[in-house]
Parts: structure tokens; C-alpha cells; sequence
């Protein structure tokens, strides 16, 4: 017997290029070093576009960064983010040194290109990081990259301590006041003006705020066009430059992998050029700034003219994040002065006392452990040394003579504040200024018989007001008061035929009429200052709809004829008539 074979048609199987990207670094700036980076470029262009299995995926190229990184460098980042994204199957690069010279970054970077399925070929050592000895070999070598970018920065430190020595700076550094001619330093007179202006002011007492404030009032700003600042104006006044006196390496670099730079406290020596340059201050002007800044300093809030100071600054401190206490205001009819927790204004701190102390019932505390009547400043600082809070409503009270006394001092702001003088006045205030947003004329005019509270405002939607809504006037126990709703449109000219005036007028409503009392649904009562009492029979409104137009009738004509084709229709008939059986055969087993 015969076989018929079937014979599958194959599709042949088309081998998909492999994209190839590479990667250039070079870490200084230089035409010789430029030009080397150009080559790179150049170099693996060509050798990519060459080949036939290899599908062109660019050059990342970062120009005059540091190795020892990967933060700063965006084509490397960039390059990355590709290789996420599958546009990378495969990176070249020269070296291991110029991918990276740091040991933790390099090693981290493979490995994740490795999970992802990239390989990266480093051409002068001939590794692959898919290859079975590639990590082991990347981490030898790497070390070696890492430990000569050490040794290449410890070179360039010993180079440029060298020109310290010879009174040589590191570069042309830019600072306030000055501006290079060549290698000298030459006085910019505007500048110049603005900082003798800042030690003037200091020297006259002022603070650095008071000097913001004035320069920001003139107009005063930095080189960059900046408003001055607290920082600033400190920098100015704690530099030596302006003396005329060069100081170098005030900072210096962590290491050479972080490169974050660190104020030089001693860990380093320090070269200072006398007479480097015009002096725009006199050194004697400058030691006296430093010695009353350092003193300013050792006071601390009691040398800042711009706080409100007491007997207690700086004597409140809490022994959990070891900050002073600082005095603040609430406006709460009546400023209240109350004491916090430094700690509040610290990033990174979070206290766990927490709450305030409020100032007269501090006060009254101190008053009962000094044994007085009333408190006295004089007093209180002859004695205490110290207020220390170690739990919330809690103080202990360190005296000089070396006792320590634990007193309760609860908040007691607003009981203070609640006088019974402060309740009436406030009283009085409430029924002639209605507060609250949205607050009206007839805010806690209307109230309820039934319930006793008052009418608050409402809104509904309403399609015959040009508004699109309609406000309401409905008892606040809405759920339990069986009361309908008061149409605001409505009852202004109600209230106009009971006042006999043509139309409503909110300043005739608020001298005539002290409250309006709603009895029923229908019945609204009009009480008057004059104690006259007006009842009236409130007439509920029809709701009437708006009437569809031509357009909206045969919108929603066309709707159903769409809607309802003969498959739909004969499936709700279907199930109409299912559910009718459904009744009867209901019907029929209750009988």
C-alpha cells in the first residue's frame, strides 16, 4: 500500500545580529587627552560597523571625569539604562581602567550586566565577564586600577602641597571681592563696597540677619545674582583672604574614590601667604570680628537681638536630644507665648518627649517651687541653673545650690485662655460675625424647633438655575429631623414680603430680624428684636424638570433604536417571560 508523507514547509531560521555598543573614558582635560578620546571614538565606530554579525549600537563617551565613580558620569548611566531596556547586547571597551577604577563599582556593574544577559569585553586584558575565569581575573585587575588612581592622586596632592609651600595656589579659585588679572588678585571696587558694608554692620552690632534684610531691601545681590544669605555673609566674615592673606588648603579630599572634601581641622597643616594680595580689611578689624563672633557664639539666642528673649532662654533644655526649648506665639484671640522642643527645626532628630509648655503655667510651677506668691525673673535666675524635661508635663528643676526638685507643669493653655470675660466677649463677637468659610447672612439665623440646632447651607444640583446648582438651607440633624429644606432663592424674597420691602436687603434682614424659627415643614416663625413675632406658612416648591429639546429628544431616540436590535429585544422578552412563570409558580405553591 501506498504512504502519502506530509511534508511541514520550513521557515528558515534568520540569525539576529548581535547589538554592539563600546564605551571611552578619559579623566583629564587636554588637546592630547581630547584627541585620544576622539580616536576611541573613531576606532570602535569602525571596528563595529565592519563586522556583519554585529548590529551598530553607538559610543558612549565621558569626557574628563574620574573613574573612580560611576555618579557623575551620564553616557555611563545612559549606557546602562539601554542595556536594561535590550538596545545592548554587548559592550567593548579598552580597559579595565577606563570602564572603571573603583573595585565595588566595577565588580557590581558586570555582575548586573551579566544578570541581564550583556556581555563587556575589555580589549587590552583580553576578558570576558561571561567567561568562566572573566570575574576572577576583573577583580585582580581591578584592584591593580583602583590602587593606581590612588597612587595617581597621591602624586597630584604631593605636586600641588609643593606649590603650596612655594606659596603657589591650586588653581584660580573664585571668591567675593576679587576677580584674576594673570595670577594676582585684584580688588573689584563694587564688591569690594559690599563687604566692608558687612563687617561695618557687624561691627555696629547688628546681626547677620538684620544685614539680609538690608541687602535684600536694596536690592544687593551675590556675583551669580543671588539674594544673600545667612551662610554667606558668614563666609564673608570668617575669610582671611580679605585681610590680604592667602590661606590654602583650608579643605581637602576625603579620598580619592569619594572625593568628598573635608574642612581641614588640623588633620593637615595649612599655608598661609602674608601680604598675597590688596587687603580690602584690616587684620585688627578681623581678629576683633572673630573674637566677638566666637563670643556672639558662646551666648547663643541671648546674643541674637531679633528673639523675643525671657529669664527662660537657653535655661529650658531637654535631656533626650539635648536642644533648648524655643519660644512661639499662638493667635488664638489672645497671643499665647508656649515653649517646644528645639528639635522640631533639626532634620534628622526626632524627639520622643514631645507636647509644650505653656508660659503662665510655667510661670505659676516656678512660682511654687521658689516658694513665692508670683513669679519673679530676678529670682528665678538667682536660683535655678536649669530646666531639664524628661518626659512630657514633667520638669526638674536643677538650683544652683546643686538640689534638684521634680514638679508637674501640665498644659494648661487653653483653660487660660478660656476665661470666663473671654467666653462672653467671644460669645458676643459670635452672634454678629458668623465665621467659618462660606459663611452668609443667615449663618445661625435659622434654627430648628424641633431639634434646637442650627440650619447649615447646602448645595444641589440644579438644572434651571444659569449656576448649575441651588443652595439650601437644611437642619444639621438631617438624618433624624423630619424638616424639608429652605431654597435660598426663594426665601430672600419670602423674608422681603414679611419685612413689607420691595426687595431683599441683607442690612435691613440683620437689624430687623433676630432668628427665624422653622416649627414644621410648612410653618416658619419670624422672631424680631423689638420681641415681635411674625408666623408665616412656607409654600414647598414644585420641582419641575427642564423640558428636553428638540436635539436631546432625537439623541435619545436614535440611542434606543441602536440599542434595542431584534436579538436584544427577543432576549428581554425571553427573560420577561421567565420571570412571569417564576411569580406564578410562587404563587401557585403558597395556595
Amino acid at each position: 500500500m501506498k504512504k502519502i508523507e506530509r511534508i511541514e514547509p520550513q521557515i528558515p531560521q534568520i540569525k539576529r545580529k548581535k547589538r554592539v555598543a563600546a564605551y571611552a573614558r578619559v579623566s583629564a582635560e587636554s588637546d592630547r587627552l581630547d584627541h585620544s578620546l576622539s580616536a576611541q571614538v573613531s576606532y570602535y565606530s569602525h571596528l563595529i560597523q565592519k563586522n556583519p554579525e554585529w548590529e551598530y549600537a553607538g559610543v558612549y563617551a565621558d569626557s574628563f571625569i574620574s573613574g573612580t565613580s560611576i555618579e557623575k558620569r551620564s553616557e555611563f548611566q545612559q549606557m546602562i539604562a539601554d542595556c536594561e531596556a535590550g538596545k545592548i547586547n554587548l559592550i567593548l571597551t579598552k580597559s579595565i581602567s577606563r570602564f572603571a577604577r573603583n573595585t565595588v563599582d566595577l565588580l557590581s556593574t558586570v555582575r548586573h550586566l551579566k544578570v541581564i544577559g550583556v556581555e563587556v569585553r575589555f580589549e587590552k586584558e583580553n576578558i570576558s565577564s561571561t567567561s568562566s575565569s572573566g570575574e576572577i581575573m576583573l577583580s585582580i585587575l581591578a584592584s591593580f586600577a583602583q590602587e593606581e588612581s590612588i597612587n595617581i592622586s597621591n602624586n597630584v596632592k604631593w605636586g600641588v602641597r609643593k606649590r603650596f609651600e612655594q606659596g603657589i595656589p591650586h588653581g584660580h579659585f573664585q571668591v567675593y571681592g576679587y576677580r584674576w588679572e594673570g595670577n594676582q588678585l585684584v580688588i573689584v571696587p563694587d564688591e569690594a563696597a559690599v563687604v566692608k558694608r558687612i563687617f561695618q554692620n557687624f561691627l555696629d552690632g547688628k546681626s547677620r540677619w538684620e544685614t539680609k534684610k538690608e541687602f535684600a531691601a536694596e536690592g544687593i545681590t551675590t556675583r551669580a545674582g543671588n539674594k544673600w544669605v545667612d551662610y554667606t555673609i558668614k563666609q564673608v566674615l570668617t575669610n582671611i583672604i580679605y585681610t590680604g592673606t592667602l590661606m590654602m588648603q583650608k579643605y581637602y579630599a576625603e579620598n580619592p574614590l569619594s572625593h568628598k572634601l573635608v574642612k581641614n581641622a588640623g588633620e593637615l597643616p595649612k599655608y598661609i601667604v602674608d601680604n598675597h594680595h590688596e587687603a580690602i580689611i584690616d587684620k585688627e578689624t578681623f581678629c576683633y570680628v572673630q573674637q566677638e563672633m566666637a563670643r556672639r557664639k558662646a551666648l547663643g539666642p541671648l546674643a541674637n537681638k531679633s528673639i523675643n528673649k525671657s529669664c527662660f532662654t537657653t535655661k529650658i533644655k531637654c535631656p533626650v536630644c539635648g536642644c533648648n526649648y524655643e519660644r512661639h506665639t499662638r493667635k488664638e484671640g489672645k497671643s499665647r507665648a508656649y515653649w517646644v522642643c528645639g528639635s522640631i527645626h533639626k532634620k534628622g532628630i526626632k524627639c520622643s518627649v514631645g507636647g509644650s509648655i505653656n508660659h503662665e503655667g510655667l510661670k505659676r510651677v516656678c512660682a511654687k517651687v521658689l516658694g513665692l506668691d508670683e513669679f519673679d525673673e530676678k529670682t528665678f535666675t538667682e536660683r535655678v541653673e536649669m530646666l531639664m524635661v524628661p518626659s512630657r508635663n514633667i520638669i526638674e528643676f536643677h538650683m544652683k545650690d546643686g538640689s534638684i526638685i521634680t514638679e508637674s507643669c501640665p498644659n494648661t493653655g487653653r483653660k487660660d485662655r478660656w476665661t470666663d470675660e473671654e467666653r462672653a466677649r467671644f460669645s458676643e463677637w459670635r452672634k454678629n460675625h458668623p465665621e467659618g468659610k462660606g459663611a452668609t447672612i443667615f449663618t445661625g439665623k435659622i434654627k430648628c424647633i424641633k431639634c434646637g440646632c442650627n440650619f447649615k447651607k447646602r448645595t444641589r444640583p440644579s438644572q434651571l438655575l444659569p449656576e448649575g446648582k441651588a443652595l439650601y438651607w437644611c437642619c444639621s440633624e438631617k438624618t433624624k429631623c423630619d424638616t424639608i429644606g429652605l431654597r435660598e432663592d426663594l426665601l430672600k424674597p419670602f423674608i422681603a414680603e414679611v419685612l413689607s420691602i420691595p426687595e431683599f436687603d441683607e442690612l435691613i434682614f440683620k437689624q430687623e430680624i433676630e432668628r427665624i424659627e422653622v416649627i414644621s415643614a410648612t410653618e416658619l416663625a419670624f422672631v424680631f428684636y423689638n420681641g415681635k413675632r411674625i408666623e408665616r406658612t412656607w409654600k414647598i416648591p414644585k420641582r419641575v424638570g427642564k423640558p428636553w429639546t428638540d436635539e436631546q429628544r432625537a439623541k435619545i431616540m436614535a440611542s434606543c433604536k441602536t440599542r434595542y436590535t431584534p436579538e436584544v429585544r427577543k432576549r428581554m422578552g425571553e427573560s420577561i417571560r421567565r420571570a412571569y412563570a417564576r411569580k406564578r409558580a410562587e404563587k401557585w405553591q403558597k395556595q
